[in-house]
């Protein structure tokens, strides 16, 4: 009996955290994301298209290609990568959105440090 109420509870809790997931509303337009590194507030804005995203950080651009795994999953790969670290390809992965923002979880591909942001976007 104690193990049914658990699992009626679980199931309860579950089904009450309904995230919307409209990926198709941000495969394209221009975007920014901020985070904190080393307590210090960084944003990037950066233009997304179909194939290519183009990314400014701390007055630098640099551009990666984006391949859509589905529609809400894609992997960037930089295009000029100046060094092995950036060589490596980025899997995203659109966990939940809502108006104008979406909540994504990020890692170099095959790794399983899997880190979580927030992009809003602005086009």
């Amino acid at each position: 009996m104690k193990k049914l109420s658990m699992l009626l509870l679980t199931i309860l809790l579950v089904s009450c955290n309904n995230h919307e997931r409209n990926c198709k509303d941000f495969r394209t337009g221009k975007f920014e994301f901020t985070q904190n590194i080393d307590g210090k507030k960084n944003t990037s804005t950066f233009i997304r298209t179909e194939k290519l995203q183009i990314e400014t950080y701390n007055g630098k651009t640099d551009t990666a290609s984006v391949r859509w795994v589905n529609d809400c999953e894609f992997i960037l790969q930089k295009l000029h990568p100046k060094n092995m670290k950036e060589q490596k390809a980025i899997s995203m992965k659109i966990l939940f959105t809502e108006k104008n923002s979406y909540t994504f979880e990020y890692a170099f591909v095959g790794s399983n440090n899997k880190q979580r942001g927030i992009v809003t976007k602005l086009e």
